[in-house]
């Protein structure tokens, strides 16, 4: 039984990795769209039934222009890298919620919601296209998916840890469990941190993309930072520290622009 399950989480994880366009990572996803894009487009569907739409027609239609500049720019980059049956199942929708909460969020296919609460963050236009751009990234990269098949592995793999060291000591056990990531967050909380940097670093080529000015990326975590209230520290944080991303972001401003310069021509050509 040990070796059948060991067996069965090495070809799924094997057999499911892939790479991240334009960063190159290798994911694990074998979480099909088929399964998940209807079930995001029904709870987008719910949570705007049950949350009330901005009735601020300004602010409203400015997150719709933005999201479909960044969206085609996203599109542009998809159908001139051979992704064009994955551009074909977004259904891109942007909506503003009235909602004091510092928030947006991207579902997997498309589906935007930005909350007011962020908009004096975000500030200027270029500050909703750095925003946009992040939670956009987090649907492009499939990070929803990939955390699915996280759990999903970990599940499987959990029990070959747990099967493995049936006859080992208690302690031998919670090591090979920590190790694995078993009993604790913190594996988990590293995998959403290299989410938030990819997130962070895709968005600003897609921001650059679309015509908006990068700067405004790193700016948006300075606004950020003086909102108050301590953060934990970053070993403990799903997200990276307001420092560290702000550093990041400016250092990759530089690599950003040749990226989307690059991506921009390529999609000319591939007209």
């Amino acid at each position: 039984m040990k070796k059948l399950v060991s067996f069965l989480a090495i070809v799924i994880i094997v057999s499911s990795c892939s790479t991240v366009p334009i960063t190159g990572r290798k994911r694990m996803n074998f979480v099909p769209d088929a399964q998940v894009l209807p079930m995001a487009f029904a709870q987008y569907d719910g949570f705007l039934r049950e949350h009330s739409l901005s009735k601020n027609v300004t602010e409203t239609n400015q997150i719709k222009d933005v999201g479909s500049r960044i969206s085609k720019a996203v599109e542009r980059f998809m159908r001139a890298n051979d992704m064009v049956k994955e551009a074909n199942s977004y259904r891109w929708e942007f909506n503003l919620v009235e909602d004091e909460t510092v928030n947006a969020w991207c579902m997997p296919g498309g589906k935007v919601v930005f909350y007011t609460g962020i908009l004096p963050i975000c500030a200027n236009e270029d500050g909703i296209a750095s925003v946009m751009g992040h939670e956009i990234a987090h649907a492009f990269a499939k990070h929803g998916q990939e955390r699915m098949s996280q759990g999903l592995a970990n599940q499987l793999g959990g029990l070959a840890v747990a099967i493995g060291t049936a006859n080992k000591p208690e302690k031998t056990r919670q090591l090979w469990g920590m190790a694995y990531g078993v009993s604790s967050q913190l594996g988990m909380l590293k995998f959403s941190r290299v989410h938030e940097n990819e997130a962070d670093k895709l968005g600003m080529v897609f921001m650059i993309m679309a015509g908006y000015n990068p700067q405004e990326a790193a700016e948006v975590w300075v606004r950020m930072s003086q909102l108050g209230g301590q953060q934990p520290p970053e070993f403990l944080s799903t997200h990276p520290s307001h420092e560290s991303r702000i550093e990041t972001l400016t250092n990759f401003i530089p690599e950003a622009k040749r990226l989307a310069k690059k991506y921009n021509a390529a999609a000319l050509k591939s007209r």
